[in-house]
């Protein structure tokens, strides 16, 4: 017997006749009542007693329905899944950023999907620059964010955000008294580093190198984060991605750096690989907090 044929004989054995079966599935009676005999013949015995023209199931074809049931209810809840993937609300998330990216606005786009689609499960990492890339080049995470991605063959990417790096201070310092920040004003102060090798680090002393002025710093650190930390404890003033500044996160005040040096947040995917709906949906939750952001001072 085939799955249809245990549905006819769930049916007749739930609604009693063949007549309200029928109705039910979709299927005339006459058709009812041929399945009731080719399914008599592929058995061997009988499935109903005729008893003045009405028929009452046999003990052996409650058995074979009760059997059926836990196959029934596997479908409906791999019908379920299926729903629930069609509309977004099942299924995983895998994603990674770097660190002004996933600590600010990323962490705010899963918190307003998990809302909206509950069921989900999400898998997210942070990690360097190289290690977003490699992560959605091996498929390891669907959709990647970074600043400054400079395109790799077998990626497609999306300007989520541009902005300009900013200089970060604690509130009352003497530099918060100035509309902009440029190389030279750092002279006299304890100046916290962006790491050297890294994009942002090497694009802030490009800057100063642009303005002829010495590159000298108290402390150098690998992260935005780690040095807004060490601003907040007036260990020093910092230049960092705009991101990192606004987040909310550190007790800080922000002012424009020139010469400008231009930031820009990207999303990351495979291209041998489309997008789910889950992805895409993600993927505007984003868009929707990017639009959110604070304008820059």
């Amino acid at each position: 017997m085939n799955l249809r044929q245990i549905e006819i004989l769930r049916a007749i054995i739930r609604h009693n006749t063949t007549v309200a079966a029928a109705r039910v599935l979709g299927l005339s009676q006459p058709a009812i009542s041929n399945a009731i005999r080719t399914m008599e013949d592929q058995v061997g015995f009988a499935l109903f007693q005729r008893v003045n023209n009405r028929i009452y199931p046999t003990p052996e074809a409650t058995i074979i329905v009760d059997d059926a049931e836990a196959i029934f209810d596997l479908h409906e809840r791999l019908e379920g899944r299926i729903q629930d993937l069609r509309d977004s609300r099942a299924g995983q998330l895998r994603l990674v950023a770097t660190p002004p990216i996933g600590y600010g606005m990323l962490a705010t786009a899963i918190q307003r999907t998990q809302s909206l689609r509950p069921k989900i499960r999400t898998y997210f990492d942070v990690r360097r620059y190289e290690g977003v890339v490699n992560s959605v080049e091996s498929h390891k995470a669907e959709l990647g964010f970074a600043l400054g991605f400079s395109g790799k063959p077998g990626l497609a990417s999306e300007v989520l955000y541009r902005g300009e790096m900013v200089c970060v201070m604690p509130p009352g310092h003497p530099l918060s008294e100035r509309r902009q920040i440029r190389p030279w004003d750092l002279r006299d102060y304890h100046f916290i580093a962006l790491e050297s090798g890294t994009k942002l680090g090497e694009a802030t002393r490009a800057a100063f190198d642009q303005e002829d002025e010495g590159f000298t710093f108290s402390a150098e650190v690998r992260y935005a984060n780690t040095a807004c930390t060490l601003a907040e404890a007036n260990a020093g003033v910092a230049i960092v991605d705009p991101l990192t500044a606004s987040s909310g996160r550190f007790k800080l005040v922000s002012r424009p750096f020139a010469p400008a040096i231009p930031v820009a947040a990207y999303a990351i995917w495979s291209e041998n690989r489309s997008l789910s709906r889950l992805g895409r949906f993600f993927l505007e939750r984003v868009r929707e907090v990017v639009t959110d952001l604070p304008k820059e001072p």
